[in-house]
């Protein structure tokens, strides 16, 4: 288990890697990767621009996944050279909406501490109207 961890930190680390586009603007300084429950992995990198017109690498990498016909995640990893970050609220967000099984992904914040997203969106309503129908 912990080799798979490690595997899909390093896989996001692969596609990181800071470049300047016009202006004052840049890509590539997070990187992300997704394994779905069918055990493919997909990466994608942050597009930073200005007035929130970019994306998080999450979401590059969720994109990856679409095109590839998959919604279930399996992990989620994002890196900044050595570090390990959470993803925000739209990328929680999203992961929950395209695929509500993905609440019991599991995000890796550290090699030794992962969390399912459910724990990240404790009071999600595709939790709470899912539980309606059960």
């Amino acid at each position: 288990m912990k080799n798979n961890i490690t595997q899909l930190i390093e896989a996001a680390r692969a596609v990181c890697g800071d470049f300047p586009l016009a202006e004052d603007f840049s890509a590539g300084g997070v990187g992300a990767a997704i394994r779905t429950v069918s055990g493919k992995v997909y990466t994608g990198i942050c597009i930073d621009l200005a007035c929130g017109l970019g994306f998080c690498a999450e979401i590059a990498a969720i994109a990856e996944m679409l095109k590839a016909r998959e919604t279930h995640i399996a992990q989620i990893v994002a890196v900044s050279g050595s570090r390990i970050l959470p993803p925000c609220g739209r990328c929680r967000e999203t992961m929950a909406q395209i695929d509500f099984r993905n609440l019991d992904a599991e995000v890796i914040l550290d090699v030794s501490r992962i969390v399912s997203l459910r724990q990240l969106l404790p009071e999600h309503w595709l939790m709470i109207d899912s539980s309606l129908s059960e």
